[in-house]
């Protein structure tokens, strides 16, 4: 039987970000970044949840705008987080919380020091890519694998573009699968920046303008 769609997409509340984590891990484990910042297939995908349970629990869910949708397996079922989208508006900094002194013991023993100043440095140049106008950031989004051809990720982006529409607001995104830029430029995103990033790969800048 088809999954069965229960709800658009919602704001999360701190309650959903175990499931928020569990789907964007699924999702992203084996994107180029994560493949590159946990290299042991053993324990990369319990890492990257691990890695996205800071990002919505610390930050994208209490100070930003956190996205999810659920479905139900079968008629009559409890409905599971199935779809993830982390946003961030022009007034908010949900990232902030993540450097802040209360988080960062934690991002040291998970990324490990190897690869923690590349990141860094990874993360810092995300940050000069962005737009100096006001904008709608979309940092992750994902769905569960076993929810293909839903139509899941398809209607979290839908979600967050009507909004930007309704306020004039371009909205900028990026990505180091080279595979994700098709999508997104479906839905009328283009490229406007690359950065290769050595031994990590590309980083793709997309950006949608204001309509």
């Amino acid at each position: 039987m088809s999954p069965i769609v229960t709800s658009t997409a919602r704001s999360a509340t701190l309650d959903d970000v175990p499931g928020a984590a569990r789907v964007l891990s699924r999702s992203l484990h084996d994107d180029p970044l994560f493949r590159w910042l946990f290299p042991d297939d053993e324990q990369r995908m319990a890492r990257v949840r691990r890695f996205f349970a800071l990002t919505t629990g610390y930050g994208y869910v209490p100070a930003g705008d956190t996205r999810v949708t659920e479905l139900a397996e079968e008629s009559g079922a409890a409905p599971v987080i199935r779809g993830a989208a982390l946003w961030a508006q022009p007034t908010s900094n949900p990232e902030g919380p993540l450097v802040s002194v209360r988080t960062w013991p934690h991002w040291g023993p998970l990324i490990g020091r190897a690869r923690l100043a590349a990141f860094v440095r990874i993360f810092a140049e995300w940050k000069m890519a962005a737009p100096q106008e006001s904008h709608l950031y979309l940092a992750a989004l994902g769905v569960d694998p076993s929810a293909a051809g839903t139509g899941l990720a398809g209607g979290l982006l839908t979600a967050g573009l009507d909004q930007a529409d309704s306020h004039q607001l371009p909205v900028f995104t990026q990505t180091l699968n080279d595979k994700s830029v098709g999508f997104y430029e479906n839905f009328g995103f283009r490229c406007v920046h690359q950065v290769p990033h050595e031994g990590v790969g590309t980083s793709y800048f997309l950006l949608r303008p204001a309509s």
